[in-house]
């Protein structure tokens, strides 16, 4: 016990491990016992987590990223065995070890084959993604990062459908590409700063120092790893692929999960490398704006066109994760706070809609939406959480889906209400297209023969689905929790990554003995505001516009335990 209270984040990232060791030496015959075990160490990655909840400090003198673990491990080239989690982290290690246990569940039929094998590469790959949200280490979160992607390769090209060889090698080629220009950017970092240390803080601190060109070629080198993750336009051609020729565990945990990778990275590495130049701040972000904004919209307008369910559900995430960068690179406190829980809200309706695309695909072995049709008569528990699930999609409220959009947008209009008006657009197309679907595969009368006496919910089927419900209208309620968690971290990446706002936001805020000042916050692209390297206002907070002050400054946690 008191090894898990002072290596808690150490047991969570490898109680998955220790389940896929064990079924190193479980024959391959006892197929019961392959799928004991693996559910077995997938619910507990899920409880050893949730203390990671209650233990999480919300004080304002609590360090930046807490349970912190540091080793030595290759003392010859300064990398170290680094673990800790801030707000963020914790929401998608929670978001990962949930899904990850669901989605093993809901492999206890569908896998027919293998299963040995099938159940140790799930629990790696828990591994890798638990390993790329917790590592405060350059090295170690790309061994993380790298880890991830060959489970992920086999679980598709092995248990996928027909195409599933071309889907599996396309998804590891783009991921291959984007993790090698990582890896020259993470050395270009590490050599640069001198500092024989991957320490990410360290190393991030570092690059604000560097000059211009370095920190554009930074920038993008980080970039293409993080756009083809999650995926932005037009890096998303591998997703509807990999989506739809995967099996359906596969489908829930890559989009719940692994396309989250993305959006973590262009949080925690992209944002502290943006150039400290206002010229070249500018262009880049408004490049990302503009192309979140086109993913948005190109998404929903191919979804309206699909004849596959699966791959319809595929091409919503490219639009649902285009919301999620708008937000982050809005650089403001609203749109960073809503791009994370959108984050999470897309993990739940969206690992809900392919588990339930899932059943019928058991069922009928076809994910065709023109072979169904009327299946709320033979279906009505599953018509009626299919239809909780979509409306979650399309952001209802009350709902979690419209909490995550409705912030974004908040934050998003500070910038430019134009971008707003766009992405509207997209919400209503995200509307039209699942509504649709609902339509066409639930309503009218069975015409299908082999639909009239289909089978309903199963007690597994409830157990993977209904938990995902309850947490979808827990988050549409009453959303309190995360914003708190969110809270501190997210200013401090706002008072990084945007210096000045919010000494520009109380600047503009209406007084009783002055008159209401035009313009204000609506006229300003993120990163135009101060930049670090001038001198603040008397009325500004110096801690938020100075990124190097010693409170602001991203500090070392070593530094910090100390």
């Amino acid at each position: 016990m008191e090894f898990y209270n002072t290596h808690i984040l150490t047991v969570v990232l490898f109680t998955p491990l220790v389940g896929a060791l064990l079924l190193l030496f479980v024959p391959r015959d006892s197929e019961n016992a392959h799928r004991v075990i693996g559910n077995l160490f997938a619910f507990l990655g899920l409880i050893v987590s949730l203390p990671l909840m209650w233990r999480f400090s919300l004080a304002p003198d609590a360090p930046r990223f807490q349970f912190y673990e540091n080793h030595e491990w290759i003392p010859s080239i300064g990398a170290h065995y680094t673990l800790g989690i801030d707000g963020i982290s914790l929401c998608l290690v929670i978001l990962t070890t949930l899904l990850g246990a669901i989605s093993i569940l809901s492999s206890w039929d569908a896998i027919k084959i293998r299963r040995k094998e099938y159940y140790i590469l799930f629990l790696l790959l828990q591994v890798g993604m638990l390993g790329v949200f917790m590592a405060l280490d350059f090295f170690l979160f790309y061994m993380f990062w790298e880890v991830m992607l060959v489970p992920m390769y086999f679980l598709i090209g092995v248990w996928g459908s027909d195409r599933r060889l071309y889907a599996a090698i396309k998804f590891f080629l783009y991921t291959l590409v984007g993790s090698v220009l990582m890896l020259l950017g993470i050395l270009a970092l590490y050599f640069k700063a001198g500092a024989n240390t991957f320490d990410i803080p360290t190393l991030l601190a570092s690059a604000s120092q560097f000059d211009t060109h370095w920190q554009v070629l930074l920038f993008w080198a980080f970039f293409f790893a993080f756009a083809i993750k999650v995926p932005m336009f037009p890096f998303h051609t591998w997703l509807p692929d990999a989506h739809t020729e995967a099996p359906t565990a596969g489908s829930v945990i890559l989009a719940g999960v692994l396309l989250k990778m993305g959006t973590y990275g262009f949080i925690r590495f992209s944002l502290p490398l943006l150039p400290v130049d206002p010229a070249a701040r500018h262009k880049i972000i408004t490049i990302m704006l503009v192309v979140s904004v086109i993913g948005i919209l190109y998404g929903a307008l191919v979804c309206m066109m699909q004849k596959d369910m699966k791959k319809l559900i595929a091409y919503s995430s490219v639009s649902h994760l285009g919301f999620c960068t708008l937000g982050i690179f809005a650089l403001t406190p609203h749109g960073l706070s809503g791009s994370v829980i959108q984050q999470l809200n897309h993990g739940l309706s969206t690992g809900a809609l392919f588990l339930l695309i899932g059943v019928l695909y058991e069922r009928r072995h076809t994910r065709l939406i023109s072979e169904f049709g009327g299946l709320s008569t033979p279906m009505p528990n599953f018509a009626a959480i299919y239809m909780i699930a979509t409306l979650s999609s399309l952001g209802l409220p009350l709902l979690n889906g419209f909490i995550g959009e409705f912030v974004i947008l908040r934050g998003v209009y500070e910038v430019n209400p134009k971008y707003v008006a766009w992405a509207v657009i997209g919400i209503v197309l995200g509307a039209a297209y699942l509504l649709w679907l609902y339509q066409r595969v639930m309503f009218g009368v069975v015409t299908n023969p082999a639909n009239e006496h289909m089978e309903d919910l199963n007690w597994r089927e409830y157990a993977t689905l209904v938990p995902l419900i309850i947490l979808c209208f827990w988050i549409g309620i009453y959303p309190k929790p995360l914003f708190r968690v969110l809270e501190r971290p997210v200013q401090l990446i706002v008072e990084q990554v945007n210096p000045g706002y919010y000494g520009a936001e109380r600047a503009s805020a209406p007084s009783l003995n002055a008159a209401p000042a035009s313009g204000g916050m609506n006229n300003a692209m993120p990163g135009m505001v101060m930049p670090p390297s001038q001198t603040p206002d008397d009325d500004a907070d110096p801690h938020s516009l100075d990124p190097n002050a010693k409170d602001n400054q991203t500090s070392n946690p070593r530094t910090e335990k100390k």
